[in-house]
Formats: structure tokens, C-alpha cells, sequence
């Protein structure tokens, strides 16, 4: 079967190159729901197994200055463990984490979720990640198909979370 990750990157994809240590992956995806329905699923970390193949366990909460736990399984590759460092978590605007591959300098991951409402009932999510550290150009490769897909299933995932689970609109009429 063939790893997805060979396709085409998502139009609203974009990986800059600013320099030989640094990458950066930069994804969005439009999704009919406000940010607090938004922002409900991103940080209720203890239901991402239900619907999160790229990151398959989450602990923790969404605090600036906590530790979340997890493990990462971007396609096509092993899934392995980390702790993340929240570094910002602004209700229904901004979560955003760093990460380490091995030790801090090596390659360090600044990955973020921004909400943004966009007209409305609709708010675009930008997932995006900025790499940095003396293995991002051995790295580049990978993190431009692997995780650029991972970045791009787990924002298609989490559209359908949030528009699968809607509350029912009430019925006109009905007492």
C-alpha cells in the first residue's frame, strides 16, 4: 500500500526554508465551528485517542508552564514518546508547545494551533511548526512528507470532530 505522505501537499500548506537549521511546516484548514467548540476538542487531551491517529495519548492539561505528555505518530513512521512544555494556552486563540528530539539544540519543535474566526460560524486553524537545531537539515526530508501529512490528517481529523458532533438544532415550533 502506499504511504500517503507522497502526495501533494494541501494548497493551504507551506514549508519555509529561512535557513540550513531552521524549517518551518504552516497548515489551515476552515472548519465550521466557532473557536469554543474549537478550543473544547484541541485541549480535551484525554479524548484525542478517539479521534487523533497522530498524536494517539495526550496527558496533561492546557496551562502555560505545564508538562503534556504524549506520544507522536506521524505516518509512515514509529510512534514514540515526549513531553511537551505548554508555552501558551490563550482560550479559544492560541496553544502552543515546544518539544525536543533527544536533547535541547538537537531539534527543537515550537509547534502551535491559532484560531481564527473567520465570518460567521466558521474559524480558520492554523497548525504550524517551526523546527529549529543541528538535525533539521538531516530532518528535512522527513519532516517536509511525514509530518506535513501528519499535520494535514490530524487538521482534517479534527474538522471532522468538531462538525460530527454538533449539538441538534432546535426544532422550530416544538415546545
Amino acid at each position: 500500500m502506499p504511504i500517503p505522505s507522497l502526495t501533494l501537499p494541501h494548497p493551504a500548506t507551506r514549508v519555509l526554508r529561512p535557513s540550513l537549521r531552521h524549517l518551518t511546516l504552516h497548515t489551515e484548514i476552515l472548519i465550521d465551528a466557532g473557536p469554543q467548540r474549537i478550543w473544547q476538542v484541541l485541549t480535551d487531551f484525554a479524548g484525542y485517542p478517539s479521534w487523533n491517529a497522530s498524536i494517539p495519548r495526550a496527558e496533561g492539561e492546557a496551562r502555560a508552564g505545564t508538562r503534556l505528555r504524549v506520544v507522536i505518530h506521524w505516518p509512515g513512521l514509529k510512534a514514540g514518546p515526549y513531553q511537551l512544555q505548554i508555552l501558551s494556552a490563550t482560550a479559544e486563540r492560541e496553544l502552543r508547545w515546544l518539544g525536543h528530539f533527544g536533547r535541547t539544540g538537537l531539534m527543537d519543535g515550537d509547534h502551535r494551533f491559532m484560531l481564527e474566526p473567520s465570518g460567521e460560524g466558521h474559524t480558520r486553524v492554523i497548525q504550524s511548526e517551526h523546527f529549529s537545531g543541528w538535525l533539521v537539515p538531516f530532518f528535512a526530508p522527513w519532516l517536509r512528507r511525514n509530518v506535513r501529512l501528519g499535520f494535514e490528517l490530524m487538521n482534517a481529523a479534527l474538522k471532522e470532530q468538531v462538525e460530527g458532533h454538533r449539538e441538534p438544532a432546535p426544532q422550530v415550533g416544538a415546545n
